[in-house]
Parts: structure tokens; C-alpha cells; sequence
């Protein structure tokens, strides 16, 4: 078996019937054949990954973790189902194989996608990179969203993927519902974050396919040259505002530089980086979608920031439950507070 970059032995509170699963694949994969070998990758907050290596080639499963879930969370088959309406449509996203929902086969849903090789950049800073490829590969970042958001999402399949009306307000009550169903502690830069937003939602709605995690961690690049091969970790995308995916996007120019869980530009010199300035990035998007993302960024990006700091914090609860897919989640604990005060302080 290859070690691939980025994966380690599965976890013990990961294991699953390596078995049954190779049976079930045997049955419902075409052309797969065994031996298989499982590795589990070392990203992932939410829903756990492993590498799947076999006589017929590589793949990739993503599975819903085990343990008591929120209703509308995990939502792999949503996942599943964008990766297949996006297939073809010039966003770069992997080949999904197939989907099963039975629970008997290895204790959770899962689905089983081609394995995608090249390059994850999980620092933001992008260490070891010489400039120019540093601006090319924002470059390309931003190209892949600006692909995202001009797919015709009807023809594509999707009219039902979510509802196309107040998604602001919908997701803000949302993730506001989310925080009170997680949470361990009290804050009151949060509560006045989530006062802020409820009240300064601007009106009109500009709907596209979002993807929810648009970042830099979340994209495959090249191994050569800088161009996204596929986009990673759908599991929060739906139909919604673009400007809310690009203000994602961009937190990093809000976050400081360093941190291991909420690494942003905050404190590095990005010019001399080769990074463009937040103002250049949203001009590149302009100039892809016609969209003037300039109008309501403040509302949007204090938006961001409080949703961030509402999944981190349900992070942040699973690992003190024990079920969290990764043994960074503790670190949630210190960082969503962070990035709270930091919506807060970009509002008050």
C-alpha cells in the first residue's frame, strides 16, 4: 500500500468492518476488485475520510462519524449528489462513484469517490511557495468560485436543492440554532454578533450554487502547476447568496497569521507574499461574475465570522463528547471565541 500525503492509520473510534465494505463494493462499484486497504485522512472536522486502495485502483469514502448527530448535519448525501449534478460543468470538482445509505454496512451512510491527486495547501500563507506561483494560485482560487457561482444551477438539476428565498436570515437563525443546540460555554461577543447580523440583513436575494467551505484547504491543486483540480468537502452547499461564499473566502484577511485552526494573513506581509490585497480579490471576482461584491461586504463578512465561530463551537462540543474526526477539535475551543470578538470588533 502507498502512504498518500495527509493520511495515517484509521483511528480506533473510526474503525469500521473493513470486510463488509469490500463486499459491498464488490457488488455495486463497477470493476472494483480487491485486496482493499484503508487509510483515514487526517483532515476533516465533520464528516471522517479515508483512502480506499485496491487491485482496481484508489478512492476516497466519506462516511457520517459515529455518535448522537444534530438532525440536519453530515449531510453526505447532499454531498454525493452536488459532486454528481457538478460533473461537466467546468467547476473541478472528483468523480462520485456511488452512495449507500444503509447503516448495516459499516454503521453510517457513506459514499465512495475516484481519489484526486495533487497538492493541499493547509497554511494559507502557502510557506515554501515563490510569489508569483503564491498570486497564481489565488488567482486560481478565485476562478474556481467564480465558476461555482455562474453554473446554471436549474439546468444542472438542483432547483430543489435548498430554497432560494432569505437564505441570510435563514441561515443566520440557522446557525444561530445550531450554537444554542452545542453549546459550552457563554460569550457575549457572540450573542451581540448574532443580535447585529439578525438586524442588518440587506435585502434582496442573489441566488447561486454556494459551496459553504470555500478555502484553500478545501481545493486540490495541480501538482505542477497552479490550477484547481477539484474542489473538496461539500457538505454545506446548497442554493444561497454568492457574497456569503466569498466572504468565507476571505476571512483570512480578518484572521491572524499562525493559527493552527483559524490561520489567516492577519500580522504577514501578503504583498511581499505575493497574495493579493482583499480589495484586488474581490476586483478578480467582479470581473468573473459582473457581481460588486463591495456592496453589504461588511454585513456579509460579520456574517461569515459568526457562522465560523458557530460551527467551530459545534466542533468544539463533539470533541467534548469524544466524537469529533480529528484531534485538532479541541483546539476549537480557544479559536471560535477568537473569531467571535473578531466579528464583533469589525461591527461595533
Amino acid at each position: 500500500m502507498t502512504d498518500r500525503p495527509g493520511t495515517k492509520p484509521v483511528s480506533e473510534r473510526h474503525r469500521f468492518d473493513a470486510a463488509a465494505l469490500e463486499a459491498w463494493l464488490s457488488r455495486h462499484l463497477p470493476d472494483f476488485a480487491g485486496p482493499l486497504a484503508i487509510r483515514q485522512f487526517e483532515g476533516g472536522q465533520s464528516n471522517p475520510t479515508f483512502l480506499l486502495q485496491a487491485g482496481a485502483g484508489e478512492y476516497v469514502l466519506r462516511k457520517k462519524p459515529p455518535g448522537k448527530l444534530l438532525p440536519s448535519a453530515h449531510a453526505i448525501d447532499r454531498e454525493f449528489r452536488i459532486l454528481r449534478a457538478l460533473a461537466g460543468s467546468g467547476v473541478p470538482v472528483p468523480c462520485a462513484r456511488v452512495y449507500c445509505d444503509d447503516e448495516t454496512v459499516i454503521g453510517t451512510p457513506f459514499y465512495v469517490m475516484d481519489y484526486q491527486p495533487g497538492r493541499i495547501f493547509t497554511d494559507p500563507l502557502l510557506p515554501g511557495v515563490e510569489p508569483t506561483e503564491r498570486a497564481a494560485i489565488y488567482d486560481a482560487m478565485n476562478d474556481a468560485l467564480a465558476r461555482l457561482h455562474r453554473v446554471d444551477w436549474a439546468a444542472a438539476g438542483l432547483s430543489d436543492f435548498g430554497r432560494t428565498e432569505n437564505f441570510v436570515q435563514r441561515q443566520v437563525a440557522r446557525w444561530a440554532g445550531q450554537y444554542e443546540a452545542t453549546r459550552t460555554a457563554d460569550l457575549p461577543a457572540m450573542d451581540q454578533l448574532r443580535d447585529w447580523v439578525l438586524e442588518n440583513v440587506p435585502a434582496g436575494d442573489d441566488v447561486t450554487i454556494v459551496h459553504g467551505d470555500f478555502r484553500i484547504g478545501n481545493l486540490i491543486f495541480d501538482a505542477a502547476a497552479p490550477r484547481v483540480v477539484a474542489v473538496l468537502d461539500w457538505e454545506l452547499s446548497t442554493l444561497g447568496h454568492p457574497l456569503s461564499d466569498l466572504a468565507f473566502n476571505c476571512m483570512t484577511y480578518h484572521l491572524p497569521a499562525g493559527d493552527p485552526v483559524a490561520a489567516g494573513f492577519v500580522g504577514a506581509d501578503i504583498g511581499a507574499l505575493g497574495i493579493p490585497s482583499e480589495a484586488g480579490y474581490l476586483q478578480a471576482y467582479a470581473r468573473r461574475t459582473g457581481r460588486d461584491p463591495a456592496r453589504n461586504w461588511r454585513f456579509f463578512m460579520a456574517f461569515s465570522l459568526f457562522r465560523t465561530a458557530a460551527i467551530q463551537q459545534g466542533v468544539h462540543a463533539r470533541a467534548v463528547q469524544g466524537n469529533a474526526s480529528s484531534p485538532l477539535a479541541a483546539l476549537f475551543g480557544k479559536t471560535w471565541p477568537m473569531v467571535a470578538e473578531q466579528g464583533w470588533r469589525l461591527v461595533r
